[in-house]
């Protein structure tokens, strides 16, 4: 009985120390490599590179071009007026980069993520970052981001979680990129 007793007490404290152990590992503050690698799982789960990185055709159809990872839609690319819409029953029009987006509320291009300092978002805080997901407006302060942008879905991301995505976002190549404003119809 004794022994039961003893060997009931160890399990009980190997569980409270392997609770402090898990509860003092949380606690700690993630290395500058786990951050970027947090933020990397964000964007590619989030389908950042669905739209901000450009299509090309590949050898089995529409993908997207990694050697232009994030860097938005292509400056060499100029668009047309868009199609009307038929009848109404359509609501946009996209691109074949899948870059470019028309519908009722005018043209948007994804922007250029990546940290270039004169094209990308080399010159934003992560401040400016955040408060732009938050409030869903450029810099935190301009014109409204446009459709197809969810960003009152990654607004609901955890304050950790949008550091680091703008940590992996610092991290990536930067490449030279200026899309195109939007055009916003009135």
């Amino acid at each position: 009985m004794k022994r039961a007793l003893t060997t009931m007490a160890l399990i009980a404290i190997g569980g409270v120390v392997a609770t402090l152990s898990v509860t003092a590992k949380s606690t700690q503050v993630p290395t500058k490599q786990e951050t970027i690698a947090r933020g990397q799982y964000l964007v590619t789960i989030g389908g950042c590179n669905d739209c901000h990185t450009p299509w090309k055709m590949g050898t089995k159809g529409p993908e997207p071009d990694m050697s232009r990872m994030l860097s938005g839609h292509p400056q060499h690319v100029p668009m047309p007026m868009p199609p009307k819409s038929a009848d109404g029953k359509w609501l946009w029009s996209g691109a074949a980069t899948n870059t470019a987006f028309a519908g009722p509320w005018g043209v948007s291009f994804a922007r250029n993520l990546t940290p270039d300092d004169m094209t990308g978002i080399g010159i934003w805080s992560e401040e400016m970052f955040m408060n732009t997901i938050r409030s869903g407006k450029h810099w935190g302060v301009s014109r409204p981001i446009l459709p197809p942008m969810p960003w009152f879905n990654y607004a609901k991301m955890s304050d950790e979680d949008l550091r680091s995505v703008y940590a992996y976002l610092r991290s990536i190549k930067p490449v030279k990129n200026h899309v195109p404003d939007a055009i916003i119809n009135q």
